[in-house]
């Protein structure tokens, strides 16, 4: 059977994933990685004067991945619990006999293995972030371009009140910049690892703290001020920010499906030859929401992992490190393709303003309710307004009851109620959250 490279491959991988994202989480892209680190540790090594210039460069010009197989790496990997010891091995064997001491000088396993992942995350979060990027702008249009589109909106499943189309993507804009701002600190705060046995980095004599910041310059991370082999903050900040990353992209997925359903028919996906059916050929399913919201759901289990495994023994542990590193490619994974679809499904979105007006309507005023009762409670006081509202809306016409009550024709004339069941009179500082979420993000317009 074919080795897949990246997550994205095979018949499954294509429907989570995003391919550019992809491309930096596969066994390719984590070799490289763990190369990278063992070039580091010994250019930071010879930095410090630790090893022989000579020897640092005969190391670094094998730490190449393509001189190496990722699949018998990988059944190597099962005798020693992680593959850095079979490439160790490897890369020992394969550099000038003068250099061989100096592979993977003062180093334990998890020092390559940790600051290879942190420089995965760092590379996978370039395209996903700029899928991030793809999805706020889409939203934003759709905020700023239906301003003013009336809506209803729902609460517990249920019509409630007027709203707008644009504050609903003003909703949406506004989770989708908040997560990619947690997102962006998470990742630039991924370090180096390097402590060796047990975290003292005792093989390097009191160059050992030079040796370190000099490892984390030569791999382009931040350096940590004592190594955090038990101690897992930041991976934790990182799974529970591509978690969040996941419900705000959800939340759009969610809303949209919902939206799309045939007796609603507010918006559509777009997307030419997308959401056809094996059997049904009337069928446009919104498979752009329905895969996003798959990735909303499997995230969840994923971060409780990373979270369950962070309590972890002593200097070095038993199991809850091993558990760290699939569930985070798999975060990464699934974020990078969620904010891929995210982006597209916004973008190509079909929004229908006169069939949200319809169901709007369909009610026959009484989601604007609440706006009668407010005009009536100055008179009657708040509890009264309330009753003779709720007693108009079991009636077969509301605005019928309405103005066939003496005690609310009383109070409010025929044009007052009319104007208090006008759905752009009862839409608050809609408008002005819209604003203000625009001007967050693009800044205040002239």
């Amino acid at each position: 059977m074919r080795q897949f490279s990246s997550p994205s491959d095979g018949l499954l991988g294509s429907l989570s994933g995003a391919s550019d994202v992809d491309l930096e989480l596969g066994d390719t892209a984590l070799l490289r990685a763990l190369l990278d680190a063992e070039a580091a540790l010994v250019r930071a090594a010879a930095d410090a004067g630790v090893l022989p210039t000579t020897a640092a460069d005969a190391i670094v010009e094998q730490c190449r991945a393509e001189r190496y197989d990722t699949a018998s790496l990988g059944r190597a990997a099962d005798a020693s619990g992680n593959p850095v010891v079979p490439l160790v091995r490897e890369l020992t064997a394969a550099v000038p006999e003068h250099a061989r001491g100096w592979v993977h000088v003062g180093a334990t396993s998890q020092d390559i293995l940790d600051s290879a992942l942190s420089l995965v995350a760092v590379r996978a979060l370039g395209p996903l972030l700029r899928h991030l990027d793809a999805a706020v702008e889409a939203a934003a249009r759709l905020a700023d371009t239906h301003r003013d589109t009336v809506l209803v909106a729902r609460t517990l499943g249920q019509q409630a009140a007027p709203t707008t189309f644009g504050l609903k993507a003003a909703g949406w804009l506004t989770g989708l910049v908040d997560a990619r701002d947690r997102l962006r600190e998470a990742g630039a705060a991924q370090p180096a690892q390097l402590g060796g046995a047990v975290g003292t980095l005792a093989a390097f004599g009191p160059a050992g703290p030079a040796v370190a910041e000099r490892f984390a310059a030569h791999l382009g991370l931040p350096v940590s001020p004592l190594p955090w082999h038990t101690r897992r903050q930041p991976r934790l900040d990182l799974a529970a920010a591509l978690g969040g990353l996941l419900a705000a992209t959800g939340k759009v997925a969610l809303d949209v499906g919902l939206l799309a359903q045939t007796e609603i028919g507010e918006v559509a996906e777009g997307g030419a030859g997308r959401g056809g059916s094996s059997a049904m050929p009337h069928k446009n399913n919104p498979v752009d929401s329905v895969l996003v919201g798959s990735a909303a759901r499997r995230g969840p289990g994923l971060v409780a992992t990373l979270f369950a495994a962070a309590v972890q023994e002593h200097e070095r542990a038993a199991g809850g490190w091993h558990a760290e590193w699939e569930p985070l490619l798999d975060l990464l994974h699934l974020t990078g393709g969620a904010a891929s679809r995210c982006a597209r499904m916004l973008a190509e979105l079909q929004v229908r303003p006169e069939r949200m007006r319809r169901n709007l309507d369909a009610t026959g005023g009484l989601v604007l309710a609440e706006a009668v009762a407010a005009r009536l409670a100055p008179a009657v006081g708040r509890d009264a307004a309330h009753e003779l509202v709720s007693r108009a809306a079991a009636a077969p016409s509301f605005r019928a009851a309405l103005l066939a009550d003496p005690q609310i024709r009383a109070h409010l004339s025929e044009a007052e109620v009319d104007e208090a069941l006008d759905p752009y009179r009862w839409l608050g500082s809609a408008g002005l959250f819209v604003d203000s979420a625009l001007a967050a993000v693009r800044g205040p317009q002239t």
